[in-house]
């Protein structure tokens, strides 16, 4: 019988990251997938700035910058006229190396973790179905049916269930998957076309109750376009074609479609299941959560799942953390989950709202209100943060204490850039190490020394009392680079407290 340390099911962006992340970190691994090949067309496009922060631990990041897209902007468009104009590398070049939404479409996106995953020797299996499973424990017993209807059974220390929203996973360990579900029929078109929308920016169509966005893809004169229908034509998902929905972007954002490249249509649900682990096995991405593709979130909080588990599941198998570990994933992840359902369904619900006070609200009213709140540089910071994730943290979880200056424990460490460099490069190592801005005591670095923990010592710079970090203060960072713990003492004893509360072990050594 087969042996690996975790079993994948699932070879979506989610499970092909996790098993990158884990086979980096020495975790021997096995990814299933019933699907005879990987997509070809895809809905998800944005690849948000946290997620580039994070691929730079895989050497990941500037790969997917180069065949991607820099959308700088938004538009938002009403009476066949831009109305509003929102820029991202203004707002968050102070706050990320990556100031921009940008586009890579998920079938490229898996490509690419495909090709990373066979050159460091993992290879899918494709045609191969999970059947069931049982948690004995110690171990998990699967069984899978091959493409000739062969079963097999194999062991796993852990299973993870990246097998989408209709998850085998998930069904097995009954944590149920409360939520609801859209009536509008979302359709998506891959196309080459011309016109003021195709200008590389991102453009929204605020004029009708059904959504419509032109999202600019690498290349002159590419875009998708993203859209609902909601009349009696989403009663006809089956025979619905581009020309039944393409008028109003002809005329609304004077789209000129010159070649339909492709044409899918598709229901989007709104769910977080009950658990995110239930003994043995776990649960990430589609198969956790779904919800409106509003603000482009759903892959890269797949992803975020997968990176917030794959240290914790790595430093249990190799004995350097108690299996208590693995519950902060849940404790962490599934919080996020429930406020990014609430959040887009907020957003969606306001965009295609009916009725005349609704039309003008979108209409009139946003418009006006947007670009005026927009003038503050707070409100402007607040939207990129929540867009791009940076803002994501995990204060008040299990694995996060104390405070200095302005950062707490569980949150994203802020970004310094200091002449081409950042204090981001030494968390590419997937490491815990730490931190000071300021100076080191010797007994720091005596204790840093004596338990293998990398320590990092920058000169203090006004911009970092400007990103809210502390002078002299400690930073301990988590393999995933969120602040484990921040204590404005500089004494090495509270990294002995939270190594000896938390048993983990923090060398570097594996």
């Amino acid at each position: 019988m087969k042996h690996s340390d975790i079993l994948i099911v699932g070879a979506g962006p989610t499970g092909l990251v996790l098993a990158l992340w884990l086979t980096k970190l020495g975790v021997k691994v096995r990814i299933v997938d019933k699907t005879a090949e990987p997509g070809t067309t895809s809905r998800a496009l944005g690849v948000q700035a946290r997620t580039l922060e994070l691929y730079r631990q895989l050497d990941l990041t500037d790969a997917v910058v180069k065949r991607g897209h820099k959308v700088p902007a938004v538009n938002l468009w009403v009476k066949g006229e831009p109305a509003t104009r929102l820029p991202f590398e203004r707002i968050g070049s102070d706050l990320t190396p990556y100031p921009f939404l940008h586009i890579f479409p998920q079938d490229q996106h898996e490509r690419l973790l495909i090709d990373r995953l066979e050159a460091v020797g993992v290879s899918i299996e494709r045609r191969t179905e999970l059947v069931g499973f049982t948690d004995e424990g110690e171990r998990v017993i699967a069984r899978l049916q091959g493409s000739e209807g062969r079963e097999e059974t194999c062991e796993a220390s852990y299973i993870a269930g990246c097998d989408g929203a209709r998850s085998t996973v998930r069904e097995t360990i009954g944590t149920g998957f409360p939520g609801g579900s859209y009536r509008q029929l979302f359709y998506v078109a891959d196309v080459e076309a011309a016109g003021r929308a195709l200008d590389g920016e991102l453009h929204v169509d605020l004029d009708e109750a059904d959504f419509l966005a032109v999202f600019p893809l690498a290349g002159t004169g590419r875009a998708r376009l993203i859209g609902t229908v909601r009349d009696e034509r989403a009663d006809r998902a089956d025979t619905l074609t581009f020309h039944d929905v393409s008028d109003r972007a002809i005329k609304h954002l004077k789209v000129d479609v010159r070649k339909v490249n492709w044409f899918s249509t598709y229901h989007v649900h709104h769910r977080v299941t009950e658990h995110f682990r239930k003994n043995r096995a776990f649960l990430l991405g589609d198969a956790a959560h779904i919800h409106s593709p509003a603000g482009g979130q759903g892959m890269n909080t797949g992803i975020g799942d997968a990176i917030n588990l794959a240290w914790k599941l790595a430093a249990v198998l190799a004995g350097h953390a108690p299996d208590k570990l693995l519950d902060s994933y849940e404790a962490e992840r599934i919080g996020f989950a429930r406020r990014l359902v609430a959040t887009t369904d907020r957003v969606f619900s306001f965009v295609t709202a009916e009725g005349r006070i609704a039309d003008i609200i979108r209409t009139r009213i946003a418009p006006v209100v947007l670009p005026a709140a927009m003038a503050f540089e707070a409100a402007r910071e607040y939207l990129f943060r929540t867009v791009s994730q940076i803002t994501l943290n995990y204060r008040g979880g299990p694995l996060s204490a104390g405070a200095a200056g302005h950062v707490h424990g569980g949150d994203r460490l802020p970004w310094v850039p200091n002449d081409g460099k950042d204090n981001f490069e030494p968390l590419a190592t997937m490491t815990w190490q730490v931190h000071v801005y300021g100076l080191a005591s010797s007994e720091l670095a005596a204790w840093c020394a004596s338990h293998d923990v990398p320590l990092h010592v920058f000169d203090w710079r006004s911009e970092h009392e400007a990103a809210g970090l502390a002078r002299d203060a400690i930073y301990l960072l988590r393999p995933d680079s969120y602040v484990a713990l921040a204590d404005p003492s500089g004494a090495p004893a509270a990294l002995e407290r939270y190594r000896a509360e938390h048993r983990i072990t923090l060398s570097a050594s594996r």
